[in-house]
């Protein structure tokens, strides 16, 4: 096995193209300097360096250039070990899964204030609907995660209610309860905005129809402010390009959550989940 010391020695000395110069560099002796890269030629049984004539200038030789390249990587390689083992947080990433229809630009500044406050951590985020999310959790892909979720659901470390609007574009109009079908811009099958719309018209015996479908809250927001269709969303979710509607049935609010896969968490997680306590209140 290589010795990570005279690995670095010899770096040394092929950098600084001397023995001496390389002495001084690590406070060794030139001699000592000399036995340490003798014990490494030993030990992979090929000449590495060679003195000119005058003696003063010493050279790589083809197998000590070679070696050289190894050994700057193999030195890089176990500082880069020695930093992870230092920190908890690099040893244990944070992994953290966020609804596929929570406002992106809202999450993403969350996210970066969390990081601008504590730089030693690193987030890993993950976006999905909340039922994937659930899963990703019961998996161990994620230790995090926020959900949108019927209210009191489940148990979680934070909670907030949402209250939902019916939204239409500003040109559009809601179709009378004995006309043509609501034409509704719904996210996929699972989404409680969705079980909220249709159980709402369901309920008040309006007829629907799906007129456009994306995971994607921008996407769902596009296509209500195009006319395409009339949708329910949190009423942080609402664009100036969109109008309320108030002549369709009212709606119970539902509940985003902060939950866990279970278990301890290291100190930066906790730290993060205090952040979003205070960060994100709807």
């Amino acid at each position: 096995m290589l010795d990570l010391e005279l690995l670095k020695t010899l770096v040394c000395v092929v950098d600084e193209g001397s023995f001496t110069r390389a002495g001084d560099r690590v406070h060794r002796t030139q001699s000592t300097v000399s036995q340490q890269v003798r014990r490494l030629e030993e030990l992979v049984g090929r000449t590495l360096l060679m003195r000119d004539r005058t003696g003063n200038q010493v050279t790589a030789t083809e197998h000590g250039e070679l070696l050289t390249q190894y050994a700057r990587r193999l030195i890089a390689l176990s500082q880069e070990a020695q930093d992870a083992l230092a920190s908890d947080v690099w040893r244990t990433p944070i992994r953290i899964g966020v609804p596929e229809d929570f406002d992106a630009k809202r999450m993403a500044a969350i996210l970066s204030g969390f990081v601008k406050a504590r730089p030693e951590a690193r987030l890993e985020t993950v976006a999905g609907m909340s039922a994937d999310l659930h899963s990703k959790l019961s998996g161990g892909e994620i230790e995090i995660a926020l959900v949108k979720r019927e209210p009191g659901s489940g148990p979680c470390l934070a909670s907030w209610p949402e209250a939902l609007v019916w939204v239409r574009g500003r040109m559009v109009e809601v179709p009378p309860e004995e006309g043509e079908p609501v034409p509704l811009a719904l996210f996929p099958q699972g989404c409680v905005y969705r079980k909220r719309a249709i159980r709402s018209l369901d309920h008040s015996k309006r007829s629907w129809r799906v007129a456009f479908g994306s995971h994607s809250l921008t996407g769902i927001q596009a296509a209500v402010a195009s006319g395409l269709g009339i949708t329910v969303l949190p009423t942080t979710a609402v664009l100036p390009e969109h109008s309320v509607c108030f002549d369709l049935p009212r709606l119970p609010p539902t509940e985003l959550a902060l939950v866990s896969a279970g278990g301890a968490m290291n100190a930066v997680q906790s730290a993060l989940v205090d952040f979003l306590r205070e960060a994100i209140p709807v």
